[in-house]
């Protein structure tokens, strides 16, 4: 199903395509040893997850040396399909949850995926600094936003001003409310055109 990548990601390079199809294969194997994606959901891994982080890109397109933090990865969501889109950014992914970043580095290893680092721990433990803050889903939205501003660079390099760009979806209003003056929303249906992203946004807020 790497094709469904392909249709929306049209100057992806050999490797690229190599790398998001491999991730076909990984993801079922660990996920049948640890469980990082819903068994139920683990046959739309393409749309649901590798497309849906990619949202991330349809919002920015990072400029080389951009550094960003995923909070909360998870098994990579949406750090590893971002990593693989953008090879001359550099990604950290932190999760709580040990056995979860233990399935996100084997993968990120095995497809040779070198512009990712991992550890297992909270964002509230992490000290470095970084353009951008990744997510998707993981609290609200309010909540996000004061965890992650003491790890907001104040080096700018990018179209847009670091901060945090995250995947949600849903009704958001009271999320968003006190956050408003500074936010802004992509509707994924702008982009793919699957069912599926019809109700789901990124969102970013200026920190």
């Amino acid at each position: 199903m790497v094709q469904l990548i392909e249709k929306y990601f049209t100057t992806l390079s050999d490797k690229q395509k190599e790398q998001y199809e491999a991730l076909g294969t990984l993801y079922p194997e660990w996920n049948a040893k640890i469980n990082v994606i819903s068994r139920k959901d683990i046959d739309n891994l393409y749309e649901h997850h590798i497309l849906h982080s990619l949202g991330i890109a349809c919002a920015l397109r990072f400029a080389p040396g951009t550094t960003l933090v995923d909070v909360g990865t998870g098994g990579g969501f949406p750090g590893i399909p971002l990593a693989i889109m953008f090879p001359d950014c550099q990604f950290h992914l932190i999760d709580r949850i040990g056995k979860k970043i233990k399935v996100a580095t084997e993968i990120a290893t095995a497809i040779g995926l070198d512009n990712v680092t991992f550890r297992h721990a909270g964002i509230e433990e992490e000290k470095q600094k970084f353009d951008f803050a990744i997510s998707r889903a993981v609290m609200p939205l309010p909540d996000l936003v004061k965890l992650v501003r003491k790890n907001i660079s104040t080096k700018q390099r990018n179209a847009m001003a670091n901060g945090l760009l995250c995947l949600k979806g849903g009704d958001l209003e009271s999320e968003i409310a006190p956050l408003r003056k500074r936010l802004l929303e992509f509707e994924l249906k702008d982009f793919f055109k699957e069912e599926y992203f019809t109700t789901k946004k990124v969102l970013y807020v200026q920190i």
